[in-house]
Formats: C-alpha cells, sequence, structure tokens
C-alpha cells in the first residue's frame, strides 16, 4: 500500500489499555452455535427492521414471479429468439437469487457471536502484522494490538517490514522500544511480497492462535479475546474478525465503502458462518489454528494458477485450503477490525481488480474441494456458488437485453435505475440493523457508482487473472 499520512486519516475510536487453551462444550453445530450478543439495535427497532427486511423479501419474490417492474422488456424479449435466450434464464436466475437471498438472512437472523475467551482461558496468541511502505500508520496498528484486552504473558506481536523504503521500519522500532516484552520485529532484505513476509510469521510464532492484521488497521479492545473464544471447538480452523472503514470521514468513498463493508463483511459472512464455510476470512483480521497452518503453508507459499505464482489474494487461499483440510471457518461479529479504505477512484479500482482476480482463481479451486465438506455444507455451498457466480454472466447479458429494448422503449432505462434504487433501499435495511447510521444514504449511492463506474472491473479482472501485480505497491 502507498504511504499515508496520519494526518490524512480519521481518528479511531480510542482504545483501552503461555498456557494452552482449554475450551468448553465441544458439541458443535454451526447453525446452532450461538453467544451473548449485545442487541444490535433495541428488540422494538430491531423487529421493526426484521419485519421490513421480510415485506421488502415478499416484494423481490413477487417481482420474480410476476415481472411487472420490466413488462416492456419481457413482451419485447418475447417476439426475438435471441433475447429469449437471454430472458428464460435470467427470470430463472432472479427467482433462484431471491430465493438464495431469503435463506441468507434467515441464517443472519439466527447467528450469534461466539462467546470470547476469557483472560483465564485464553491461549497463546500470536498477532502477524506485515508491513510495507505503510508509515505512521503501522505504529497505530501495533499500538491497538498491544493495549487490546489479553494475558500479556501469552501475547506475541511478531511485525515483519517487508522491504520498505519509507519511514515504516522507525515507526516499528519505535514501538519495539515502547513494548520489548511484547513485540518482535523482523526486516526483510526486499521486499518480498505479503505472503512471505506471513510464512515468516507463521514459522517463528509461539502461539496456538495466530492472528494476521494489516498494518493499515487497527483492532478494538476485545476483538482477541473475540477472536480466541470459537476455537474451544477443534473443529474450527480460521475465524474471521468484522470489518469497518478507519477513514470513513475521509470521503465519499470510503462511506460507501463502509456500508457495503457492513454488508458483506456482517450480512454474507454471518450466514455463510451458520454453516461453517465462511469462503474468505479478511487478511484485515482473520485468526488461524497454528497447526493447521503450518501443515498447509508451503502449498499456500507456493501456489501457482495457469504456470504463474500467486501473489494477490493470500487470504481467500489459505481459507481454502482450510476449508480443504476438513476443518469449519466461521465468523465473530464481535471481533472488531477498521481498515483504511480507497479514498480515490484509481485505488478503489486497484484494489476492485486485485479482489477480482483472486475471486476468480480461489472460485474456481473452491469447486474441486468442496466435494471434501460435510454433505450439507456441501449441498448448501454449491448452491450458493452457483447462484452467486452466474451473477456476472447474468449482469452483462441484462444490460445488453435493456440496450437492445431501448429503441422500442425508451423508459426502460429509467424502469433500470428505479429497481436498482429499490433494491438498493431493501439492501440499506440489513445495514440498519447493524447500525443505526444516516449513512445508509451512501449504499445507495454506491449501487448508482458502481454499475456506471465499476462495471468493467470483473471482464478485466477475469482476463487478467494470471497478473501478478499488487497494484498498491
Amino acid at each position: 500500500m502507498e504511504p499515508i499520512q496520519i494526518a490524512e486519516r480519521a481518528e479511531v475510536e480510542s482504545l483501552l489499555p503461555m498456557r494452552p487453551f482449554s475450551g468448553g462444550n465441544t458439541g458443535y453445530d454451526p447453525l446452532a452455535e450461538s453467544g451473548d450478543d449485545v442487541p444490535l439495535l433495541s428488540d422494538f427497532w430491531d423487529r421493526m427492521l426484521c419485519a421490513a427486511i421480510l415485506a421488502g423479501l415478499g416484494v423481490l419474490v413477487y417481482q420474480s414471479i410476476f415481472g411487472t417492474w420490466f413488462r416492456p422488456v419481457i413482451l419485447e424479449a418475447e417476439n426475438d429468439q435471441w433475447a429469449r435466450l437471454i430472458l428464460r434464464p435470467a427470470i430463472l436466475w432472479g427467482a433462484m437469487g431471491t430465493l438464495l437471498v431469503t435463506f441468507r438472512t434467515v441464517l443472519w437472523f439466527r447467528y450469534r457471536s461466539f462467546p470470547s475467551a476469557t483472560m483465564e482461558d485464553a491461549p497463546p496468541l500470536t498477532v502477524i502484522i506485515p508491513a510495507y511502505n505503510e508509515g505512521a500508520m503501522v505504529l497505530q496498528s501495533i499500538e491497538s494490538v498491544a493495549r487490546a484486552r489479553y494475558p500479556r504473558e501469552r501475547l506475541e506481536i511478531l511485525v515483519v517490514d517487508d522491504g520498505s523504503r519509507d519511514d515504516t521500519w522507525e515507526h516499528i522500532q519505535r514501538a519495539a522500544a515502547r513494548y520489548p516484552e511484547l513485540v518482535t520485529t523482523r526486516r526483510q532484505p526486499e521486499n518480498r511480497g505479503k505472503r512471505e513476509a506471513l510464512a515468516y510469521g507463521f514459522e517463528n510464532a509461539r502461539g496456538e492462535i495466530v492472528v494476521t492484521l494489516d498494518s493499515d488497521s487497527v483492532i478494538e479492545p476485545g476483538a482477541l479475546l473475540a477472536l480466541a473464544g470459537p476455537f474451544r471447538n477443534p473443529r474450527v480452523g480460521a475465524v474471521a474478525g468484522k470489518v469497518k472503514v478507519y477513514n470513513r470521514r475521509q470521503g465519499v468513498i470510503p462511506r460507501m465503502l463502509h456500508v457495503r463493508y457492513i454488508i458483506s463483511f456482517d450480512m454474507l459472512r454471518a450466514s455463510e458462518s451458520g454453516y461453517g464455510n465462511v469462503y474468505c476470512c479478511p487478511g484485515a483480521l482473520t485468526a488461524y489454528r497454528l497447526s493447521l497452518v503450518r501443515k498447509v503453508i508451503h502449498r499456500w507459499l507456493r501456489q501457482t494458477f495457469l504456470g504463474a505464482p500467486c501473489t494477490v489474494g493470500e487470504d481467500r487461499a489459505l481459507t481454502n485450503l482450510v476449508l480443504a483440510s476438513g476443518h469449519d471457518t466461521v465468523y465473530q461479529r464481535s471481533a472488531v477490525v477498521q481498515t483504511v479504505a480507497p479514498a480515490s477512484y484509481g485505488k478503489l479500482c486497484r484494489m476492485f481488480l486485485r479482489w477480482n482476480r483472486s475471486y476468480v482463481r480461489e472460485e474456481l479451486l473452491f469447486l474441486r474441494l468442496v466435494w471434501k465438506r460435510p454433505l450439507r455444507t456441501r449441498v448448501i455451498a454449491l448452491f450458493d456458488r452457483l447462484i452467486t457466480d452466474l451473477r456476472y454472466p447474468v449482469h452483462y447479458a441484462c444490460v445488453l437485453l435493456v440496450a437492445f429494448t431501448m429503441p422500442h422503449h425508451p423508459f426502460v432505462l429509467l424502469r433500470l435505475l428505479t429497481v436498482v434504487g429499490g433494491v438498493s433501499a431493501i439492501n440499506m435495511l440489513y445495514y440498519l440493523r447493524s447500525e443505526r447510521s444516516p449513512d445508509f444514504f451512501y449504499g445507495i449511492l454506491y449501487a448508482y457508482y458502481s454499475l456506471f463506474t465499476l462495471f468493467w472491473i470483473f471482464p478485466v479482472a477475469l482476463f487478467t487473472v494470471r497478473s501478478r501485480s499488487w497494484l498498491t505497491r
């Protein structure tokens, strides 16, 4: 990541100041796992929002069956053979997609955070922070870990400078001097990539649990205890944290991304956690069982795709290896991290290009390993990925269909924009259930922004999937 001066960043919320981990109950059902969540909102408003979400889903179900929103497109398409080839699969996908969203919503309603570890039974834990040209932000990241609630005699912070060319190493040394009993440092002689930096941490960590934390991210005080909690169950191999945007007051793009992150990193991962199959445990904050990581580290480090070494998407790749080993990946809502998001269009596009390239690669790999998952998880995951992955061809085909229809029905575009706004408004009900904030407006704005300015990202990522460029380095 390019250096970002700390003065340009929003203020993070204030932070509060090795024996084996013995778990509790090992009887485990992801669909029934629960803890004591702090209510997202008051019970009354939570019930109201749940009712509104169900009403919105009802509207989507009705439209997917009767299709009154796009009646002119449907009538026009019925008179053309090639248009029918697009329309009928699109209608079927819309119905199946609505069913998937409804299923995810039920799992999201049922989700509860896992009980956190306690100061008495917390396992030995190592936090690995890889850094490259991060500047002063890496000090904020280390500080947030050092001041988190966790037994200090069972906490280790391992910071790896991956050959930075700025003052990152100076800030790392400052943190090491401030917390000599906690912080261990390593300076790579040259830039070798994030995987190499993380691999050094995995190979030298002393904890039973390892947490990966991006150097442009800060954790909230209870995050480490929250991450350690789910490992009471031996089937859990990785735990994903909840990601928020650190610099969301910096501009419109970070504000839009914050809303998107809450929906993607809370609603989706909470529902995926319901069947023990979180597809991507994020590099911003994830905990792993170290003994498991060490079994797969060489495959992960030497991963290739179509003959090219893989240098991006290390988090999704490691998640796939955890799932392939027979372990579950789950989500812990109470483990919160705030990460710096792109504030400009160029950086946003480069981030999404990187994400989409790894998405294409790892989706193909997941289709090979999904057969190793338990039957119930396998069936749900196959349905989920089929509908999710088909959204791209359906989306682009429907855009062509709308363009074909517009000369005869010019108001179709207006209908499309209205539908985009309506569906995004329903999505914002999910956001409001997680955060009671007027920022929901930026989620609706993001729907239009992505429609007109980010539509090209996936096709470019697909045709450049072998690219090794990090793009932000």
